[in-house]
C-alpha cells in the first residue's frame, strides 16, 4: 500500500493506493475525524484485481487544513477531488463513502454522473429537507467547532466517541477501539472544527429532489442498529432509479470498522 502526497488546486492531498496499475477503481471517502486509514482493514480484504484509493478529505489525516473555511465546503471539495482524479488520469470508478464521506460522494456523484460506475453510500444523507432544520444544525455544528477549539482534540474525541451514533462500538474488542481512537486523536484541531463549519450538514444543500435523476447503480448499506440512517436510507431508495439497500445485521453507523469482512463483501460484489 503507496502512501501519496499530491499538491491540487494549491493544497496537498494525501491518499492511499493499493494495485495502482490495475483500471479498474474505488475511490474510498472516510467520515468525520476519520482519515484513509479508516479503510485499511477493509482494503486489505480486497483481491488485486482493482485499484483502491483512499482518500484523506480536506481537513483531515494527512490532507491539509487551512485557516479559511471556505476551503470546506462540499464544492471545493468536490473540485478537489474531481481535479485529483483528471491528474491521475481516472475517467470512471465505484465512489464508496461513509457518513460526511458519504454526504461529499453523493454530491460528487450528483455533479459527475459520467465519471460514476457504481456509488455506494455507507450511512450516509442527502441532507436536510428544511432551511429551518438547516439553521439550527448549522448553530450546533458552530458550537461544537468553537468547543472543539477551546478545549483541544482529547476533550472533543472523549465527548464525540461517547455520541449514541457510536454505541455500537463500544461492543468491539479493546484493540480496535483504541485504532479508532488513535485515528480521532491525530486529527487536526483546525481541520476538524473547519470541517464542521465548512462542510456539516447544516451547510450542504438538500440533494433529495435531485436523487431522481441520478440513473447509475447505488448501493445503500446502513446497519441494523442504526435507526436513523436505516430510515434515511428505505427513503432514499424509494427515489433512486436503480438502487438497493443493504442491511447489516448487528452493526451500527461504522460498517466498514464494526464488520470490515462483510463491508469488503459488499462492495467487492459490485464490481
Amino acid at each position: 500500500m503507496a502512501s501519496v502526497i499530491m499538491t491540487v488546486n494549491g493544497l496537498n492531498v494525501h491518499y492511499k493506493i493499493i494495485n495502482p496499475r490495475v483500471e479498474k477503481t474505488v475511490v474510498l471517502l472516510h467520515g468525520f475525524t476519520g482519515s484513509s486509514a479508516t479503510w485499511d482493514k477493509v482494503m486489505s480484504l480486497m483481491g488485486d484485481q482493482v485499484r483502491i484509493i483512499a482518500i484523506d478529505l480536506n481537513g483531515h489525516g494527512y490532507t491539509d487544513s487551512p485557516n479559511n473555511v471556505e476551503h470546506y465546503s462540499i464544492e471545493k471539495q468536490i473540485a478537489v477531488l474531481h481535479e485529483l482524479f483528471v491528474q491521475r488520469g481516472i475517467n470512471i470508478f465505484t465512489l464508496v463513502g461513509y457518513s460526511m464521506g458519504g454526504r461529499i460522494a453523493l454530491a460528487y456523484a450528483l455533479q459527475y454522473p459520467e465519471t460514476i460506475e457504481q456509488l455506494i453510500l455507507e450511512s450516509a444523507s442527502p441532507g436536510l429537507q428544511t432551511n429551518e432544520e438547516r439553521t439550527v444544525r448549522v448553530k450546533a455544528d458552530n458550537t461544537l467547532a468553537d468547543r472543539l477549539e477551546e478545549e483541544g482534540i482529547q476533550a472533543f474525541v472523549d465527548h464525540w466517541e461517547n455520541i449514541s451514533l457510536f454505541e455500537s462500538q463500544k461492543n468491539l474488542p479493546l484493540d480496535i477501539q483504541e485504532e479508532i481512537r488513535a485515528e480521532r486523536l491525530l486529527q487536526n484541531e483546525r481541520g476538524l472544527a473547519n470541517s464542521l463549519r465548512g462542510v456539516g450538514t447544516g451547510q450542504q444543500k438538500s440533494y433529495w429532489d435531485e436523487l431522481t435523476r441520478f440513473t447509475k447503480p447505488v448501493v445503500l448499506v446502513t446497519g441494523e442498529l442504526d435507526k436513523k440512517f436505516y430510515q434515511i436510507a428505505v427513503d432514499m431508495k424509494n427515489l433512486f432509479q436503480n438502487c438497493k439497500h443493504v442491511v447489516v445485521p448487528k452493526a451500527g453507523h461504522a460498517i466498514h470498522v464494526e464488520n470490515p469482512e462483510t463491508f469488503a463483501t459488499i462492495i467487492e460484489e459490485q464490481i
